[in-house]
């Protein structure tokens, strides 16, 4: 395997097998799972993983998380510094870079020296203006048409190595489980909120006007037709303000 294939993105077999070494990435990695399932949003976690990954992945300075939704736009949703999501704004810009290479096609990217590095040539020349030197993208998950990806930044010229990657990917498995795991549970969350504010506006017009739950909730549907506005906030404007609209 030669150098540059290990830098775009596909680790040499080879890995640290100090039993010290293991033993400090095994409890690394069961404080992160602690730590994660201990988070009660969305947002917590999202801002766990990435405090937790410059503490265990050799080399970063910085990690942030990129994320899509439907296949569509991309942003990032949480970093540990305003440069992460300078950075990052570049390749959503520019159309390219490796936390692209890393949500859409599946795969780890490295970066060993942004000076001198030719696949983004663009983006490359933007981030290391900023001076970034480095940098390690993992993909953490693809549900369906979403997906998300992990990214580590250095200032520092090949702060990633062989070791890191391993380290990395053990990371993002456990991070992409977690992850899933607390968007899940926001999603059912929201899906609540969504379900008891449609219930409170259906009672007051069924109260008001004495309705059906039925009829009460077609007059929604019709409201929310006639003004162009969502059912959601419809049903919110109308338990906020008792007016339906």
């Amino acid at each position: 395997m030669t150098e540059r294939q290990t830098a775009q993105g596909r680790p040499s077999e080879s890995f640290a097998a100090d039993p010290a070494v293991l033993e400090t990435l095994a409890t690394k990695l069961s404080d992160l799972a602690r730590a994660l399932q201990a988070e009660s949003s969305l947002g917590g976690t999202l801002d766990a993983i990435v405090a937790t990954a410059i503490g265990t992945v050799p080399g970063a300075d910085f990690a942030g998380i990129s994320q899509v939704e439907n296949r569509r736009r991309v942003r990032t949703t949480t970093g540990t510094d305003d440069l992460v999501f300078d950075v990052d704004q570049f390749q959503y810009d520019l159309g390219e870079g490796p936390c692209l290479d890393a949500l859409y096609e599946h795969r780890t990217v490295r970066v060993d020296d942004m000076a001198v590095e030719g696949r983004w040539p663009r983006f490359s020349a933007a981030a290391h203006e900023r001076g970034i030197a480095s940098m390690l993208a993992f993909q953490l998950y693809v549900v369906s048409g979403n997906l998300g990806s992990l990214n580590l930044y250095s200032r520092h010229v090949g702060a990633f190595d062989d070791e890191s990657e391993r380290i990395g990917l053990l990371f993002a498995a456990h991070a992409g489980v977690a992850l899933a795991d607390a968007q899940q549970l926001n999603q059912l969350s929201r899906a609540l909120d969504v379900r008891d504010l449609i219930g409170q506006a259906k009672g007051i017009l069924m109260e008001r006007h004495k309705l059906t739950g039925d009829q009460a909730f077609a007059l929604l549907v019709a409201a929310s037709q006639t003004t162009n506005t969502k059912l959601l906030e419809v049903a919110r404007y109308l338990v906020e303000t008792g007016e339906l609209g």
